[in-house]
């Protein structure tokens, strides 16, 4: 995982800068390393932040979410 302290403190992330995108050009580093399926069904078992929504393509999540994310403990 990424560290925190090279994040923004505030703004949002993509889900594709969260999970990465090794296709992309350049490839886009993993700040959380977990697939898309695992990402949606941890959102959904509230063990990943919430999404905002802000329109009908564009899904977001808050830095500071993610940020706390990445500074949890393993396991928790």
């Amino acid at each position: 995982m990424a560290n925190a302290a090279s994040l923004p403190e505030t703004g949002f992330f993509r889900l594709r800068q969260i999970i990465g995108n090794p296709k992309a050009d350049p490839p886009i580093p993993p700040l959380i390393p977990v697939s898309r399926s695992t990402w949606w069904a941890g959102v959904a078992s509230g063990r990943f932040p919430q999404p905002l929504k802000l329109s009908p393509g564009v899904t977001v999540w808050r830095a500071e979410d993610i940020r706390a994310l990445i500074e949890q403990p393993p396991g928790v």
